[in-house]
């Protein structure tokens, strides 16, 4: 049985122009440039260039009565009732130079130019050693596919007859599991030494056989790596000792040997060119004294204004006595493209407001840290509390310290880095966990290797300097700073 009834309900829902906006709050100043790009290449009515005040749109602004919608009907020229309104577009300047007043200290060279890294791969490394073989077509087809098919780090994650199946059926190759063996060792040659192992221990191992000068304890490190790989691996030291019946300064520079390969080969070609392409901080923190003042960067977000030609076309339409209804619907459509990109450039407007709101606050809560650099005068700080302070939401604060970062003089940070819980001392003081880790990671770098401190030694070490905390908690900090067990540290 149908029915009908009448209810009411209060919803809450974020306007198109909220949602931009929540967007943009999230994208960082170096992704920023693109995001503009995209709009400019959808909205006619939007354009770069700087900013100019054209004063004959003053002048302009004969009434009209305003309609949102077309009428239909084929008389629509001859009713004033369905005239657009574009008074307001015609006395309003809307260009927006969206820089920063503050900012004065870049160029406007470096406010438009993003330096970009250019750098060979490191599979376009591998294919240059690989044209300069004098290989058969077929031979050459599957070591191309055995370069491919090496990960970021240089190695051959994929069994061999997983690629057996794939040379078949995506490329016709026949091939065998023995015939593939032979030509990975082929491109085990390649350098960097170590590329194209199926695990690291046959990583490190390739990179020891290449060694030329073969003394003993590159013999002794092959051997390590050969037979006892698992003992040295969890460090059992003593175990080695006896089983190869060595002293521990022999045992000691063999495994310095071994250490000091590298056991991501491929890795370190991509590494370098990641830190070529350096962040671009969103902000910059300046000193003056005992004065701080926060810059915001714009480098990468050029000035934006609305198109004069739209402008233009609206002076006609209003100058023009015979509207027709494809002129009215031209109009229309300006409107819209107009409007679009007037809320564009209020929605970056807006998103350079709130960073420098948020990250004044963050300054202001962390001021002593800013003008010293040392670490154990970070605060305790939540996102509630610099949505207090700014009177933001917590989810805006949240979009903001996402993927953003700050160049200080004492090197450049993410913004969440500055976010941490509250731990409360002997004293009843409350300081930062990031304080806690700071004095946890000095006690450790400065024991002795020999015999590296527990997590109940360094428990009682904290303990002694007024911080009581759990030993199970001393381990979460432990790892969270990528610090191993004690076991996993020592030395000879």
């Amino acid at each position: 049985m149908l029915n009908q009834r009448l209810s009411q309900k209060m919803l809450q829902k974020l306007s198109p122009q909220q949602i931009q906006l929540m967007k943009l709050l999230q994208v960082p100043t170096a992704s920023l440039e693109q995001r503009i790009k995209e709009e400019l290449e959808v909205n006619p009515a939007l354009e770069e260039g700087d900013s100019e005040v054209d004063d004959y749109y003053e002048d302009e602004g004969e009434e009209f009565s305003s309609a949102d919608e077309l009428d239909e009907s084929d008389k629509m020229e001859d009713s004033k009732e369905d005239d657009v309104d574009i008074t307001e577009y015609l006395s309003e300047d809307h260009d927006y130079d969206h820089r920063s007043d503050n900012n004065d200290d870049y160029n406007d060279e470096e406010k438009k130019t993003m330096p970009v890294a250019v750098q060979n791969s490191f599979h376009d490394f591998l294919d240059e050693q690989l044209n300069m073989l004098a290989l058969d077509e077929h031979t050459f087809l599957i070591a191309e596919h055995l370069v491919g098919s090496l990960d970021e780090d240089g190695y051959l994650r994929r069994e061999l007859d997983a690629i057996v199946d794939d040379l078949s059926f995506g490329q016709h190759i026949e091939t065998t599991e023995k015939e593939l063996e032979q030509v990975l060792k082929i491109i085990q040659k390649f350098d960097p030494s170590g590329v194209g192992a199926r695990n690291l221990q046959e990583c490190l191992l390739l990179q020891l056989l290449r060694v030329e000068n073969q003394d003993k304890t590159v013999q002794l490190a092959i051997k390590i790596i050969q037979q006892y790989f698992d003992a040295f691996t969890k460090k059992h030291y003593d175990k080695l000792l006896k089983s190869l019946g060595v002293n521990e300064k022999e045992l000691k520079e063999a495994i310095d040997e071994i250490l000091r390969l590298n056991p991501k080969p491929g890795g370190a070609l991509e590494v370098s060119a990641i830190n070529l392409q350096s962040i671009i901080p969103d902000f910059t923190i300046v000193q003056s004294g005992t004065k701080l003042e926060v810059l915001l960067n714009s480098r990468n977000a050029p000035d934006l204004r609305i198109s004069d030609s739209f402008k233009e076309m609206l002076v006609a339409y209003n100058r023009n006595t015979g509207k027709d209804k494809k002129q009215k619907e031209a109009v229309v459509f300006i409107k819209q493209k107009i409007d679009s990109a007037k809320w564009f450039i209020d929605a970056i407007k807006q998103r350079q407001n709130t960073l420098l709101v948020t990250m004044d606050s963050i300054l202001h809560h962390q001021y002593d840290y800013f003008l010293t650099g040392d670490e154990t005068k970070l605060r305790p700080m939540i996102l509630k509390d610099i949505a207090e302070k700014t009177g933001l939401d917590i989810s805006t604060i949240s979009r903001v310290a996402n993927s953003k970062y700050v160049q200080t003089e004492f090197g450049t940070f993410g913004l969440k880095s500055f976010f941490s819980e509250s731990l409360q001392t002997e004293g009843g003081e409350e300081v930062s966990t990031r304080e806690v880790k700071k004095i946890l990671n000095d006690f450790i770098s400065a024991e002795e290797k020999v015999k590296p401190l527990s997590d109940e030694a360094l428990t009682d070490m904290l303990k002694e300097k007024g911080y009581f905390i759990a030993r199970r908690t001393v381990a979460k900090y432990r790892e969270q700073l990528n610090i191993p067990v004690a076991r996993l540290r020592k030395e000879l």
